[in-house]
């Protein structure tokens, strides 16, 4: 099944520059249907307003974590069955056991590229 490039996504990060960076790396992928979010609790609002194809979310953030986020998203019935990337600074094997076991599709360690988010995002949605 093709890849719906022009599906919403939803990036999270508390970190303006991260949010551009991810937000042009989708563009050069060809992804252009993209909105922000700075918080887990304001991506919560926006989840819960929109149908997106893919959440991108950045692990540590204030007040909600990304980690906080994906076990909101996990526990609600509407929302559960939505795609789910963290990208965190920590490659720490902990976080990613933790991050598994609440139900994220995949994992990105930054710094990264437009390549390594294609894998990524490859493995969840499909070969685009």
């Amino acid at each position: 099944m093709a890849v719906d490039k022009a599906m919403p996504v939803l990036i999270v990060d508390d970190y303006k520059t991260m949010l551009r960076i991810i937000r042009n790396l989708l563009k050069q992928l060809g992804f252009n249907n993209v909105d922000e979010a700075s918080d887990g609790a304001e991506a919560l609002n926006k989840m819960r307003s929109k149908n997106y194809g893919i959440i991108i979310s950045d692990w540590n953030m204030e007040p909600m974590t990304g980690y906080e986020l994906l076990k909101e998203v996990r526990a609600d019935e509407m929302l559960k069955k939505t795609p789910f990337i963290m990208v965190t600074a920590e490659s720490k094997t902990d976080n990613v056991i933790a991050a598994k076991k609440a139900g994220v599709n995949n994992y990105i360690v930054k710094p990264f590229n437009a390549a390594t988010l294609k894998q990524k995002l490859s493995s969840v949605l499909g070969e685009f």
